[in-house]
């Protein structure tokens, strides 16, 4: 847990993952709901928030499951036309997500398609945050990266707009008006 009072973090970490337990695990069968009694089975297959798998995967109790949100349907979409695809459904931090779990899964290329994936989507954002109105349902679609980044272009847009239109730019010195004293 890098940043431990970042909300925005909290919510990334508590994405659910998928693991499978490469050792059996007494005490802990809330964690299966299939489960009957208090253990988890070796080879069970388990949804767990990410802030757990990630423990259990680095004393190498777990194996961390592809995460759908990652999948290579939703690779297609994004690669056919990334602007359309609704990734707050998929991941809220899809981005954030991303980078926490590249480590972890040895995927070589979601790097990459995060890289392409965000520098598509931000040309679609940056340019419509400009515009006068932007539908709510583009606006849905934005993960919350992506929002933050588009409301700071916009209230960079109003504040450029709001300058622009301004009366004097610039204001004389309070020191210029004085006269010398007469001697």
């Amino acid at each position: 847990m890098a940043r431990y009072y970042d909300l925005d973090d909290i919510i990334t970490e508590d994405e659910g993952t998928s693991v499978i337990f490469q050792v059996g695990a007494n005490g802990v069968g809330l964690l299966d709901p299939s489960s009957e009694n208090n253990n988890v089975e070796k080879g069970s297959k388990v949804d767990l928030p990410f802030w757990l798998a990630h423990e259990l995967y680095l004393r190498k109790a777990v194996t961390i499951n592809f995460p759908a949100c990652f999948n290579q349907k939703i690779r297609k979409e994004i690669q056919a036309d990334a602007a359309c695809v609704d990734l707050k459904i998929q991941c809220p931090y899809f981005y954030e997500f991303g980078c926490k779990i590249i480590p972890l899964t040895g995927d070589k290329t979601l790097g990459s398609f995060l890289q392409y994936a965000f520098t598509s989507r931000y040309k679609e954002a940056l340019s419509k945050s400009h515009g006068a109105g932007t539908s709510p349902k583009f606006l849905n679609r934005l993960t919350i990266e992506e929002t933050h980044l588009f409301e700071a272009a916009r209230c960079s847009m109003i504040n450029l707009k709001k300058w622009r239109l301004g009366g004097c730019r610039l204001e004389k010195a309070a020191i210029l008006g004085r006269k010398r004293k007469s001697v």
